[in-house]
């Protein structure tokens, strides 16, 4: 019994080793030889993206998700297989995934290349977040860009900087050539690419324990009614089919709805005939955790004074709150999260909002996957009341050693992570219509819009998941009936500026303050080669709409404010220090939900 015990063991830190970059390796029918220095550069890569165990595995869970649609895709377009470790690279799978330059989607393409490769963007269907479509099309763009090099090393890197791009930088394309080498001259985006490849590799075989079913729906409908065609819940068909920003599928073409599935390897394509009826012992179209069990007092703690629910195996966001009977929009902000953010197994989440203060006055970072989140989570403490106690600290993972403060005064800003030799201390409110700071809670629940949180990891840092909005017409997003005779808990106002300090980056600030990163950028005219430094001080509004709101208020006015993508009701209200309702009232809105492009009147006091 030992000597098997110690064979496990031993069996299991060999195949939690981080994979090693080879001297040659196989891409796409060609050899590639890796030189040493740019064999030293992938391996950085390569650890990076192994080092956290617990974002590593949603990474492949994800891509176990997926990846059978995207390789028959591929053998479709007879484009190699090895490109399908792309998108990973470019948005970890996140349907709805923003960069900083605005591409959007699974493969992130930009607007105009989205419409050049045939997809449809606009308010009402955005196909680059569409699983079959935005495959589709990176595929034929990948070929596109093979026709001019006959080399697909070289319509890899066309793929980030463009055909003519690589015309300009490469001289000899090497046509047709099936022997490369890689040194560290070898563009950094090909490099990127070969160590997600080499990452992801050996983990992603075998079915993931979600599968997607792509199912071509050729007549106008709601999501709501092809939900109950294929018996799945409509929020988990609305999670997988964000491409279908309203809700709904238009009847010009037709469209392929991702339909998830639990249970056994299933055909990739599938009619309703076979969602419905499904074959042989196991039916893997049965409706996902319709009727989920009730949550009992064994899963159920209080942390911190707010009662908490243990997340169970399997369980997303919207199976949890249905099980602990709370409001899925409310959960989330609860718990800063959003819609996109997987469930850990064991992990206690809150059903109450979080406190801004503990009795616990510190904690001391003792594991490298520890994050200002998961902190938070530990000690039942705001996410935002933490980052402005240790301003500085880096809101991915933190060093072990490092002291979180987490009551008292705030550290002075700009100071170093304190590393800490003492011991840790074990441990065993409501949405605001307003944005101007006053006291007590409303004891209604009215449901907030939800912003991501953090970035998953450091090499990710510049995808930005989008905001999530509630779908209108749920039971979820109607506005709860608002006692305005109650006063009610309210966020800080928005400063005008912010002076950046060591650590931090424009992602971080622009979630701290629910801004665009873009919006900064072109605020503070910044170049993004260039970045940030400690000490710079960026302006948090937009000067031109400033001098506007300025000459508006002189007058008494209404000014008119167009929305940004990366804006919500509640992030315009803070902005112009006006309320929530008064937005609803002024442009006479029935949910929380704002479209990009869309004018919006607020009255200047």
């Amino acid at each position: 019994m030992r000597l098997t015990a110690i064979f496990s063991l031993l069996l299991h830190v060999v195949l939690a080793q981080t994979p090693e970059v080879p001297h040659k390796m196989n891409f796409a029918g060609m050899t590639l030889t890796i030189r040493d220095d740019a064999r030293r550069e992938i391996q950085k890569d390569v650890d990076a993206l192994t080092q956290y165990p617990k974002y590593f595995n949603i990474k492949v869970d994800r891509a176990k998700t997926y990846f059978p649609i995207i390789e028959k895709i591929f053998a479709e377009e007879r484009l190699p297989d090895d490109f399908k470790y792309l998108v990973i690279q470019e948005s970890a799978l996140i349907p709805d995934a923003v960069s900083v330059s605005n591409a959007v989607g699974f493969w992130q393409f930009k607007d105009f290349t989205a419409a050049e490769m045939g997809l449809r963007v606009d308010k009402e269907i955005d196909e680059r977040m569409n699983i079959v479509s935005s495959t589709r099309a990176a595929a034929q763009y990948l070929k596109k860009n093979n026709t001019f090099f006959n080399n697909w090393l070289y319509a890899l890197q066309a793929y980030q900087m463009g055909a003519g791009g690589v015309q300009r930088s490469v001289k000899d394309y090497e046509s047709g050539t099936k022997h490369m080498e890689i040194t560290s001259q070898t563009y950094w985006y090909v490099k990127k690419f070969l160590a997600h490849k080499i990452a992801f590799e050996g983990a992603v075989k075998g079915h993931g324990e979600i599968k997607v079913i792509a199912f071509e729906n050729s007549s106008p409908k709601s999501l709501a009614a092809l939900a109950k065609e294929v018996s799945v819940e409509e929020e988990i068909l609305l999670e997988y089919n964000k491409w279908a920003r309203k809700g709904t599928i238009p009847g010009d073409r037709n469209y392929v709805v991702s339909i998830p599935v639990k249970g056994e390897a299933q055909p990739v394509y599938a009619s309703v005939e076979k969602i419905n009826t499904g074959h042989g012992k196991h039916d893997p179209h049965k409706k996902l955790d319709a009727k989920p069990a009730l949550a009992s007092h064994t899963d159920k703690k209080t942390i911190n004074g707010i009662p908490a629910i243990k997340a169970q195996a399997g369980e997303n966001a919207v199976t949890l709150t249905k099980r602990a009977g709370v409001g899925l929009s409310f959960f989330l902000v609860c718990n800063d999260l959003s819609i996109s953010d997987p469930l850990v197994e064991g992990q206690y989440y809150y059903l109450k909002r979080k406190k801004s203060k503990t009795q616990i006055a510190s904690h001391v970072i003792k594991q490298s996957d520890e994050t200002l989140w998961s902190v938070s989570q530990q000690y039942g403490i705001q996410l935002k009341r933490l980052a402005k106690l240790n301003p500085g600290l880096p809101a991915s993972s933190l060093k072990p050693g490092t002291l979180v403060v987490l009551s008292g005064a705030p550290k002075s800003a700009g100071a170093e992570p304190v590393i800490a030799n003492t011991v840790e201390v074990e441990t065993g409110e409501f949405f605001s219509w307003s944005v101007n700071p006053t006291a007590s809670i409303s004891k209604s629940e009215v449901w907030p819009a939800v912003v991501s949180p953090e970035p998953e990891k450091r090499e990710e840092e510049q995808v930005i998941a989008n905001v999530v909005v509630p779908v209108p017409g749920s039971a979820e997003t109607a506005p709860a009936k608002v006692d305005e005779s109650v006063a009610i808990a309210q966020p800080e106002s928005l400063p005008t500026q912010h002076i950046v300090v060591a650590g931090e980056t424009l992602y971080a600030i622009s979630k701290r303050y629910g801004l665009g990163v873009m919006d900064i950028v072109n605020w503070n005219q910044l170049k993004m080669e260039d970045g940030i430094k400690p000490g710079q001080t960026l302006m948090l509004q937009d000067p031109v709409q400033t001098k506007s709101l300025m000459d508006t208020e002189k007058q008494g006015e209404f000014m008119i404010y167009e929305v940004k993508p990366s804006d919500t009701l509640y992030s315009v209200a803070r902005k112009y220090g006006v309320t929530i309702k008064d937005l609803m009232d002024w442009n006479q809105k029935k949910d929380f939900s704002v479209a990009t492009g869309e004018k919006l009147k607020i009255q200047v006091k």
